[in-house]
């Protein structure tokens, strides 16, 4: 039986939650779950309006709307991409207002939960019941051809190769198609510079790296803990950075990324920050909670506590 789309009703204030829906997000897994999350959300009380999410970008579409509609809080029924749609709705319009998210957990990675629980959709739903929430830093990249936010992490180098080269040929095949784009990477093996400044710093760093990491909160991919230091509501930026590392010492390390203990590497280090200003010649391919983008960064900022949680 064909899934019919969930619809949006008209606001009735900011008390009630607008879900956007992501029925594609883990592999088709939202779309077989969704209409029975949603039901039981309405069971247990919850008041919302709903609409589905139905090509990227969609989702933000649907927030920018909804927020100019009344709407306050937010549901995130997907995966890290989803949440990642809704914060740029709100943003930069909904800076200085007391804007929620919620989650409804039905992705594949949901990396930025993982923080508070590795239990899912059970705990993301209590939150959600018990109205708990906290608030939460926002990160602002500034790029040539205009700004987007972040409440996870923004990679370069390696980890943005391989998202890159998995999402444009090895996608299809799941997981499989990850580790394909692994190994497609390691064979290609880049360690180039990103130069940038960093708050006071008076010299740009051109040295060579393998990846940059701009975090705030600590894992991605799921599992994998880049930023073991990351605060969602520190006021800072986690810098994590992994020197020009070769591929021996590559493939003895990487189950290290899960545990965090990659930081212990000699050329490996952290940082807490505030802004970051680039000095790039070009475009690059960039990994954001979980999306894949080609842009020309200039800065890269914090807002302190711009969004409210359930968590």
């Amino acid at each position: 039986m064909q899934q019919q789309p969930a619809q949006s009703t008209t606001p009735t204030g900011d008390a009630r939650f607008f879900v956007v829906v992501n029925r594609a997000a883990g592999g088709g897994r939202c779309g077989k779950l969704a209409d029975g999350t949603l039901a039981r959300l309405r069971a247990a009380g919850v008041d919302f309006a709903a609409a589905d999410s139905e090509h990227p970008g969609h989702g933000t579409k649907l927030v920018r709307r909804a927020y100019r509609d009344g709407f306050r809080r937010f549901v995130a029924m997907g995966g890290d991409g989803t949440s990642y749609e809704i914060v740029n709705g709100l943003f930069p319009e909904a800076l200085g207002s007391h804007v929620t998210l919620a989650f409804q957990p039905l992705g594949t990675g949901n990396s930025f939960l993982r923080d508070f629980s590795s239990e899912g959709l059970p705990y993301a739903t209590r939150a959600l019941l018990a109205g708990r929430e906290r608030a939460c830093d926002v990160l602002r990249l500034r790029h040539r051809d205009g700004e987007l936010h972040y409440i996870n992490l923004l990679s370069l180098g390696f980890t943005a190769d391989v998202a890159a080269l998995t999402n444009r040929r090895f996608k299809r095949f799941g997981y499989p198609g990850y580790l394909l784009g692994i190994f497609a990477c390691l064979a290609r093996l880049r360690r180039r510079p990103f130069p940038l400044r960093v708050d006071d710093d008076e010299e740009l760093d051109r040295r060579r790296h393998l990846f940059l990491t701009f975090n705030n909160s600590k894992f991605t991919g799921g599992t994998m803990m880049i930023a073991p230091n990351a605060e969602t509501a520190s006021g800072e930026v986690e810098y994590v950075r992994w020197g020009p590392v070769g591929r021996i010492a590559l493939l003895r390390s990487l189950h290290t990324l899960y545990d965090g203990t990659h930081l212990d590497h000699p050329l490996a280090s952290r940082r807490g920050i505030r802004n970051v200003q680039f000095a790039l010649d070009e475009p690059v391919d960039i990994m954001v909670d979980g999306e894949v983008l080609t842009v020309h960064p200039e800065t890269l900022d914090v807002l302190p506590g711009a969004l409210h949680v359930m968590v």
